[in-house]
C-alpha cells in the first residue's frame, strides 16, 4: 500500500486541530475542531477556504488541441470561448463515466483540464493514447499548480479586501487571471457548493503566503471535506466513486440533460450511449428524519423490496433533515412525492422523493 500524498499545507491542516482523513490516496482535513455542521453554517452564511490542492491540473496545448479533446470528451470543446470553463465528461467506450472535470479555454489552442485527484494517473493515461501524435502537445500540472477555493456569499467582498477590483472578477463559469498579493492567480467563479465563489489557482511555491492571507481576512475560515461533502450533497451535485462510476453513463447518473446525442459531433462513448439501454436511473430524497441513510445502504418499496442502492447520503444542515442520491432500477416508478425507504441495518428510514437541487437559498448566481 502506497504512503499517503500530503498538500502543501498539511502541517497548517494539523496546527488548526484539523481531524485528518484519507481521501483518494491523499492525507486530507476532514474537519476542524468546530465541526462539520460550523464550517457548512458558515460558508452558507459567511466564507470559507477550501485546501484542493489535491485536484489535478492538465494542458492540452498545440494547433489540433481543442478539436482531439472535443472527440474525448462528451461535451463539446470547440465552441467553448476563450475566457470560459464548462463542466464536462470523460467516458470510456461503453459510455461509462471515467472522470468529471471541468475545462478551460486558455487560449484559442490551449486547454486546461481539472480532473479528480485518485483519476490523475488514468485520466492522463487515457488522454495521452488518444491524443494525436503531433499537434497536440499533454502537460501535467499537478504538482506545478495548487488549488484554494474560496466559498460563500461574501467570497467577493473578500477578494476587494485583499486588493482585487470587484469589477475585474469573472462571471459565472468565467476565469480571468487576476493578481492577489502580487500573486499571479487563474480565478474562476466556479465551485461545489452552491454558492458564490471563486476556485484559485496559482503556483504552489505561493500556497502558505495566500492560504495565511485568506484565513487572516474576515470573515473567512478554513472549512473541510466533512463540509465540502453535505454542501454539495445540498445541491445535489455528483461525487466521482458515489454517483459517478465506469459501470454506469451519465444517463444512468442523472446527467442526461448535459448531452447533445441527437448532436453530428462524434465523441468517444457516444455510439454506446445511443446502443445502451440504461438500467440505473438517480433518484433524490429527502429523508423524514435528521438521520441519514449513508452510501452502501439498500433502498426499499413500500413492500420493503429492494430497488436500489443509496450513493450519497448524509445529515443536510440547511435542510434539517437528511438527504440522499440514490440509484435505483429504471423500470421502477418513481415520481416526486413518493414515499421510499431506507434499510440502515437496524432499522428503516422513509424518506420523500424530491427535485434538485435540495437546497435553493444559495447565493450561487448572485451578480456581484
Amino acid at each position: 500500500m502506497s504512503a499517503l500524498k500530503n498538500t502543501p499545507l498539511v502541517e497548517y491542516h494539523i496546527e488548526l486541530g484539523a481531524k485528518m482523513t484519507p481521501f483518494a490516496g491523499w492525507n486530507m482535513p476532514v474537519q476542524y475542531p468546530g465541526g462539520i455542521l460550523s464550517e457548512h453554517r458558515h460558508t452558507r452564511k459567511y466564507c470559507s477556504v477550501f485546501d484542493i490542492c489535491h485536484m489535478g491540473e492538465f494542458r492540452i496545448a498545440g494547433p489540433k488541441a481543442v478539436g482531439a479533446m472535443d472527440g474525448l470528451l462528451a461535451r463539446p470543446c470547440l465552441d467553448l470561448p476563450v475566457g470560459k470553463c464548462r463542466y464536462n465528461l470523460l467516458l470510456n467506450d461503453d459510455g461509462g463515466v471515467l472522470d468529471d472535470l471541468i475545462v478551460y479555454r486558455m487560449a484559442e489552442d490551449d486547454l486546461m483540464l481539472v480532473v479528480n485527484a485518485g483519476n490523475i494517473a488514468s485520466d492522463m493515461n487515457w488522454i495521452e493514447h488518444h491524443l494525436p501524435l503531433d499537434g497536440a502537445e499533454f502537460h501535467n500540472l499537478s504538482d506545478l499548480l495548487a488549488k484554494l477555493d474560496l466559498q460563500g456569499p461574501q467570497s467577493a467582498e473578500v477578494l476587494g479586501k485583499l486588493g482585487v477590483d470587484p469589477a475585474t472578477l469573472p462571471g459565472y463559469f468565467h476565469w480571468k487571471s487576476l493578481e492577489i498579493d502580487g500573486i499571479r492567480c487563474i480565478v474562476s467563479r466556479t465551485g461545489y457548493t452552491g454558492e458564490l465563489g471563486y476556485e484559485i489557482y496559482f503556483n504552489a511555491e505561493y500556497t502558505d503566503q495566500l492560504w495565511d492571507l485568506l484565513l487572516s481576512t474576515e470573515p473567512v475560515a478554513p472549512a473541510g471535506l466533512g463540509a465540502r461533502d453535505t454542501l454539495r450533497l445540498e445541491m445535489g451535485y455528483s461525487l466521482y466513486g458515489h454517483e459517478l462510476l465506469r459501470e454506469r453513463t451519465p444517463i444512468e447518473c442523472g446527467l442526461s440533460s448535459l448531452l447533445q446525442l441527437d448532436s453530428p459531433r462524434e465523441f468517444i462513448g457516444k455510439a454506446a450511449l445511443l446502443e445502451r439501454r440504461p438500467e440505473r436511473k438517480q433518484v433524490a430524497v429527502k429523508l423524514d428524519s435528521r438521520r441519514a441513510a449513508r452510501a452502501g445502504n439498500e433502498v426499499l418499496n413500500a413492500k420493503e423490496e429492494r430497488i436500489g442502492v443509496v450513493t450519497s447520503g448524509a445529515f443536510c444542515p440547511s435542510l434539517d433533515c437528511a438527504a440522499a442520491l440514490c440509484s435505483i432500477d429504471v423500470e421502477i416508478p418513481c415520481a416526486v412525492g413518493d414515499t421510499l425507504w431506507f434499510d440502515v441495518g437496524n432499522t428503516k428510514l422513509s424518506g420523500t422523493v424530491a427535485e434538485l437541487p435540495f437546497y435553493r437559498a444559495g447565493s450561487l448566481r448572485n451578480d456581484v
